[in-house]
Order: C-alpha cells, then sequence, then structure tokens
C-alpha cells in the first residue's frame, strides 16, 4: 500500500473528510467498505462526466454547423454588395429586388435569434455556476455539526454564500429590468435560491443564538439596575470575541437585507410593505430571550397588569441607551436601508408585550365580561378592562418620548413605525376588541352624565368665561354643554393613542358620535316638552328653549373648532376609510360625502335654525293676534287720531312685541337673537304689506300722516338692535314711500311702471303690489 501523503499537503476538505469519516480507532476497520464506496462513487462520476462530455461536444458541433451556415450567407451577401449587384428596383430587376430583400430580413433575424440564444446560454450557465457555488457552501455549513470544523471556518464559507447570493441577485434583477420574458428562468433561479435560503437563515439565526447563549445572553433580571454598569454582556465582550460577534452581527444583518432585496424584485408592481417593513433579526434575537424570561413573571401579575407595563419598560429603556452605542455602527456598516437600532429595540419589546397582552390578558378580561352578561351580576370587569387601557395608553406614551428622545419626532406614520411602538396595536388585529373598548368606554360616558343631564342646576347655571378662541360671543352656554364636551374630550384624547388612522375614525364613530347624538336628544327633548305644555307662549318655555339652543350653539362651536385640527383632517383625508366603514349614514340609511363630525355639526346647526324660527314664529303669532282690530279697522286711514302718537289698537300689539323680545334677548345668545328679530321683522313687515297696504284701504292724507307714526314707533322698537330698522321692513317702508307721493307723482308711478319703481328706488315691490298701494290714495281737492 503506498504511504499516505503528509497531513500539511491535504487540502482542507479532505482534512474534514477524513475527520468525519475517522474520528475513532474502531472506524479504521471500515476503511475497506468506504475505499469500495469512493471508487463506486467516482466510477459513477466519470460515466456522468463522460456524458455531460459527449452532449458538450455534440452541442458545440451543431453550433458549429449553425454558424458555418450563418458565415457563408454572410460572405455572400458581402460578395454580392461589394459587386454592386444589389437590384435597385427598376422595372426589369423588380422581382429580384424584392427576394432578396426578404432574404436579408430572415438572414437578420436569424442572427438576431442566434445572439439571443447565445446570450440566455451564457447567462443559464452563469446563473447555473453561481447558484451551483451558493449550494456547496450551504451544504458545508450544514454539515459542520457532523465534523470537527472550526466556527471560523463555518463563518468564512457562509459569508462565502452571502456574497455570492448577492452576486446572483444583481444578475437576476438585471434579467428582470433587460429581459423580463425569461419568466422561466428567472423562476428556476429563484426556486434554488430560496431552497438554498431555506436552509442557510435557520442555521445563521441558530448560530447567532449560540453565539449570545456563551456571551450570557440574556442576562438575569435581578440585573436591570445595573444593565448600563458594567452588567450588560454586550459591554464585557473581551476584544476577539467582539470581532467574532461584530462579524456573526454583520453576516446576518446582510443576509436579512439580501432577502429585502429579493422581496422587493419580487413584488415590484405589488404592496412591497411586507418586505420593508421586517423587523430587524438580531435586535429580535435579543429581545425574545429578556421577553421569555420576563413572562415568567406575568402570569404571577394578571390581576396586576401595572406590574408587567413596569417590567417591559425598565428593560426596554435600560438597555435602549447601550444598545444604540453599539450596534447602531454595526447596523450602518452592514447598509441595511431605513433602519435604527434604537427604534427596532423598543419596537421589538414592545411586539412581545402586545403579544402576550393578546394571548393573556384580553382573553381574561373577554371571559370576565363574557361571565357577566350571562349571569346579568355586576362585576369589575369593565373597570379592570378600563384601567388596562389607561395602562397601555401611559406607557405608549412613555415608549413614544423613549423614541423621540433620539431626536426622532413621531409626527407622521409613513413607514407604520407608531402601530409598531404601541401596545394599543393589539386592536389592529382584532377589530372585535376595538368594538368591546368603544362599548365599554361610551356605557362609562353616559353612566356619568345621566346624573348631570337630570340635575336642573346644570341647565340654570352659565358657563363661566366660556369664550372659545374661534367665538369672541357671550353663548350664555349651559354647564350642561360643557360636561357633555368634558366627556367627549376625554373620549377623543384616548383615541389619539391608537396607532391607525382608520381605528381611530371607527372608535371615534363608535364611542364618540353616540356622545354627540345623546347631547342633541338630551336638547331636543327639552324643547319638545316645553312646546308640548305651552307651545310656547309662555315665557318659562320660551327660556327652556333659548337655553337648549344656547347648548347647541356652544357645541357646534367646539366641535367646529376641533374639527380643523389635523387629529380629525387626517380621519377626512384617509379614504380607505371610507370605503371600510360606511359608518357616516343618518337616520335614513343615506351617507354623506363628508365624515366623522360634519355630520352632526349639521344636525345642530338645523337644530338652532328650526328653533329660532319656532320663536319667532310664536312672538309673530302673539303679534297677529293683538294687532287683529288695528289691522281690519280700514275706516282708521281716512282720518287722523287726535293727540296720540301712535294708534290705540296697536299699543298692546307693541308692548307684548317688546316684552317677549327683552325675555328673549336676555335669553338667547346674541348670534341666535339676531336671527329671531330678523326673522320677526320679516314676518311683520309681510302682515302689515298684506293686512293693510294691499288691501282694500282709502288713505287720506290724515292716514298716511297716521300710518307714518305708528311705523316709526314700530320702528324704534327694532332700532335697539340695528341702527337702520326699515331696511328689514322693505315692503312696509317701500309703501309708505308710495303713499307720501304726491298726485302727479302718483300719475307718473302708473304710467312708469318698472322702470320707474327702480329710478325711484322701489326694489322688493312689483309694478302690480305698487299700483295696488298707490290705487289706496285718496287726495283731497
Amino acid at each position: 500500500m503506498d504511504s499516505l501523503p503528509a497531513p500539511s499537503h491535504l487540502s482542507p476538505s479532505a482534512l474534514s473528510f477524513l475527520d468525519g469519516k475517522f474520528h475513532t480507532k474502531d472506524a479504521l476497520s471500515e476503511a475497506s467498505t468506504l475505499v469500495a464506496e469512493l471508487q463506486t462513487q467516482c466510477s459513477e462520476l466519470d460515466q456522468s462526466l463522460n456524458e455531460s462530455t459527449r452532449r458538450l461536444g455534440a452541442g458545440l458541433s451543431a453550433y458549429t454547423s449553425l454558424s458555418g451556415d450563418v458565415n457563408d450567407r454572410l460572405s455572400a451577401l458581402v460578395s454580392t454588395c461589394s459587386s454592386n449587384a444589389v437590384p435597385d428596383g427598376g422595372s426589369g430587376e423588380e422581382g429580384d429586388g424584392k427576394g432578396f430583400r426578404e432574404e436579408l430580413a430572415a438572414l437578420a433575424k436569424e442572427v438576431a435569434r442566434l445572439e439571443n440564444v447565445r446570450v440566455y446560454a451564457e447567462t443559464a450557465l452563469k446563473l447555473d455556476t453561481l447558484i451551483g457555488d451558493i449550494e456547496d457552501a450551504v451544504s458545508h455549513t450544514m454539515n459542520k455539526h457532523l465534523r470537527k470544523t472550526s466556527s471560523q471556518n463555518s463563518e468564512e464559507m457562509r459569508l462565502v454564500a452571502i456574497n455570492t447570493l448577492k452576486t446572483t441577485e444583481g444578475l437576476l434583477t438585471s434579467i428582470t429590468k433587460t429581459q423580463p420574458q425569461w419568466k422561466r428562468l428567472l423562476s428556476a433561479a429563484d426556486h434554488r435560491v430560496d431552497r438554498a435560503l431555506a436552509i442557510l437563515r435557520p442555521q445563521a439565526i441558530a448560530d447567532h443564538r449560540a453565539l449570545l447563549a456563551s456571551l450570557g445572553w440574556p442576562p438575569p433580571l435581578s440585573s436591570l439596575a445595573s444593565a448600563n454598569q458594567g452588567l450588560n454582556p454586550l459591554l464585557r465582550m473581551q476584544a476577539d470575541v467582539r470581532l467574532n460577534y461584530s462579524r456573526n452581527f454583520l453576516a446576518l444583518c446582510n443576509l436579512q437585507e439580501l432577502q429585502r432585496q429579493r422581496k422587493c424584485r419580487q413584488l415590484d408592481g405589488h404592496d412591497r410593505e411586507v418586505a420593508l417593513l421586517q423587523p430587524l433579526w438580531v435586535i429580535e434575537e435579543l429581545a425574545n430571550p429578556l421577553s421569555l424570561a420576563s413572562q415568567r413573571h406575568f402570569s404571577k401579575w394578571i390581576d396586576k397588569p401595572e406590574f408587567i407595563f413596569t417590567l417591559v419598560y425598565k428593560i426596554t429603556s435600560d438597555y435602549v441607551d447601550s444598545m444604540d452605542e453599539m450596534l447602531q455602527p454595526l447596523i450602518d456598516e452592514a447598509k441595511v436601508v431605513g433602519y435604527s437600532c434604537r427604534e427596532e429595540w423598543i419596537s421589538a419589546m414592545v411586539t412581545s408585550l402586545s403579544t402576550y397582552l393578546a394571548k393573556e390578558i384580553f382573553p381574561s378580561y373577554i371571559s370576565q365580561l363574557e361571565e357577566e352578561s350571562v349571569t346579568g351580576i355586576q362585576s369589575s370587569a369593565r373597570i379592570s378592562w378600563l384601567h388596562l387601557i389607561d395602562l397601555m395608553i401611559a406607557f405608549d406614551k412613555k415608549i413614544k418620548s423613549l423614541v423621540e428622545r433620539s431626536g426622532i419626532l413621531l409626527y407622521f406614520d409613513g413607514n407604520g413605525m407608531l402601530q409598531r411602538i404601541s401596545s394599543l396595536s393589539v386592536f389592529c388585529d382584532r377589530p372585535d376588541w376595538l368594538d368591546l373598548w368603544a362599548e365599554i368606554e361610551l356605557g362609562d360616558a353616559l353612566d356619568k352624565l345621566k346624573p348631570e343631564i337630570e340635575d336642573e342646576n346644570n341647565w340654570r347655571k352659565k358657563v363661566e368665561a366660556a369664550v372659545l378662541s374661534s367665538c369672541i360671543d357671550d353663548l350664555k352656554s349651559p354647564l350642561i354643554s360643557s360636561a357633555f364636551l368634558r366627556h367627549l374630550s376625554a373620549v377623543i384624547e384616548r383615541c389619539r393613542s391608537l396607532p391607525s388612522v382608520t381605528l381611530r375614525s371607527k372608535f371615534l364613530r363608535l364611542a364618540g358620535v353616540p356622545i354627540i347624538r345623546k347631547f342633541f336628544d338630551s336638547i331636543l327633548v327639552r324643547c319638545q316638552e316645553a312646546e308640548g305644555l305651552t307651545a310656547l307662549t309662555d315665557d318659562d318655555a320660551v327660556i327652556k328653549v333659548a337655553v337648549s339652543n344656547n347648548a347647541a350653539h356652544y357645541f357646534e362651536s367646539a366641535l367646529r373648532e376641533w374639527s380643523e385640527d389635523v387629529f380629525f383632517l387626517e380621519m377626512d383625508l384617509d379614504l380607505d376609510d371610507k370605503a371600510e366603514l360606511p359608518s357616516n349614514a343618518d337616520r335614513n340609511g343615506e351617507v354623506s360625502g363628508r365624515v366623522i363630525l360634519d355630520d352632526e355639526i349639521k344636525k345642530l346647526e338645523d337644530f338652532r335654525t328650526e328653533w329660532v324660527e319656532r320663536i319667532s314664529l310664536v312672538i309673530l303669532r302673539g303679534f297677529d293676534a293683538r294687532s287683529r282690530d288695528y289691522i281690519k279697522n280700514k275706516r282708521q286711514w281716512q282720518k287722523v287720531e287726535e293727540g296720540w302718537t301712535v294708534s290705540k289698537t296697536l299699543i298692546d300689539a307693541l308692548d307684548y312685541l317688546q316684552s317677549k323680545m327683552s325675555v328673549v334677548e336676555e335669553a338667547l345668545n346674541s348670534r341666535d337673537f339676531v336671527g329671531v328679530w330678523r326673522s320677526l321683522a320679516a314676518g311683520i313687515d309681510q302682515l302689515i304689506f298684506n293686512g293693510i297696504l294691499i288691501s282694500s284701504v282709502k288713505f287720506h292724507n290724515g292716514g298716511v300722516e297716521r300710518f307714518s307714526s305708528d311705523m316709526d314707533v314700530l320702528f324704534g322698537v327694532f332700532r335697539t338692535w340695528c341702527l337702520r330698522p326699515e331696511g328689514f321692513f322693505p315692503k312696509s317702508s317701500e309703501g309708505l314711500k308710495l303713499l307720501k307721493l304726491n298726485e302727479n307723482r302718483v300719475q307718473e308711478c302708473l304710467a312708469g311702471g318698472k322702470r320707474w319703481l327702480k329710478e325711484n328706488g322701489i326694489r322688493h315691490l312689483t309694478v302690480t303690489e305698487a299700483e295696488k298701494v298707490v290705487k289706496n290714495r285718496v287726495f283731497s281737492n
């Protein structure tokens, strides 16, 4: 037997093979069997090589033959062109020229096809070589636990595999852009690469976990107080261990970045968020062991969730700075796009907490709520639920400040970071829990509002210093409107903590809008009660309606001011939310084009307009009843009533008008009061014009003077609220103007028609109405 070569002359792969097969002396007895197996494998490989050589030779022969044929055709073409034998399309050679052009086009097409085949074959061969190298490297790392090879050698092979994967991915990306029709080649290559990655990633993560365990990670929870004072294993690494950890860290980051690039290429033209927003693997491997160690304590604190949040925040805050200082440079070196070590560490810890809440805490609370609904016995389940939500909101605020401590302000959530650092993200996957929370929140708010609604003092007393930034007038609002706004504001503040615009919109519709509708129903019922008892003829009933109107105006003004906040504007712009949640429907089932608060604001505005009109109408009816004798007495306009500046029959009506308007002015806010007196002025104007000026009344000179005096007194009542009250009695004022015309001017009016009316400032009367007025004028000789 020939002597064996020296070990130093053997390749590393040969040494690895021999070490794996002959690791004990007893294995030497199997040497003959191993030799036989190796000879058989060599024979099979030789046969495979011969077959491959034969097929390659046949392929090259066919390619040579085809190339020779093309070369002959090109030579003939060159010869033809050099002898100037190309037909010019003349009448005698038209047929030959056409045939030559067709042959030339076919030849060019064949050349292009051959070139495409050549490029395809070269690309396929290059891909096969690269993927073969990847598979060899992955196979080598697979067998590392079956033989005694150094971990350094395994790391080197993994780096070789990752670098080759990068080259392969670059080539596949180039093919995708330049040759998108090669779908089968891309699919076959991706399939082989995915198989290699399916082996490589678990191995890399397992090696990383083993390295962390050798470093003493995770540290005991008892060392939290000294996490940054020397007991953090990552800060106690020696130089060689730190170098080894850095290499392993970079390799895992590079592998994840490579997989991210592959997903981006494969999802090109589709939703790429799945590929771009994956957690960083290296940070997850640091966070998960700590989370598992913490969860052993969580099970004892199901009824004391505040301890859970305290522990998670303690772990997160104690390690975040050291993680940021030590690992962020490695992430930057790995060129992993769009990742911050600080954010990833916080996100990993919050995600683990959210997962535990979703699996253990919430199901426990929901089972208590279900038991309460079945037995009908009131328990503390709802209080516990709201307490848990309070803890989650407080925790999220502290976590957000922890992220922003690095200078990153989370005003906008373009990359989904708010959802990843929020414990309330549990509601993203469980919308039924969000519905339940909104139901509990709404029930709690309404329970607190019930005694405040029933307390009459809240309807009598006014809000002190109730001045909104958008309103400088005193709206004379009762305390009840402030109570509703306080509870609604609390719901909105809790809603702000939700990490998604869609969730905020849905929660606000389920828990916030019903509070607004409860307020609307409360003031509507009070107005209807006041109207039903006395038809608003009593001053107390009018005051009750005015107070409800003031409350509606104050509430509406507050909602308008809030709706200009970015918080609500985001919901208006969330078109996907509209498609998902058709909840902006009125009681008739019709969906409006605006969202959230706009429909409720419109209802309050319509409510105020309606009841202002009703107050005006009631006062107008009273004025009409008291002025009926004045309007029906047609003979009074034929003479002057001596000693009176106003007609006796009009005094009672004017006194009633002034009395009622004083009550309304005192009770109603200034803006709505303007609507009352303007509406009332328009009604009285129409009443006097129709009942006196265009009826069959004959006005003598004395009657005109008397009517003018009455109008001056009537205008004086309204002069308290405006400088020129006659402008709000357009028909009566212009009718009086026509009555004061002399006989010649009356004739001009009758002859001039519409043009004369316009020239003389009569703009609110038609020609017919003007003729009726002037025909009632009687001139004495």
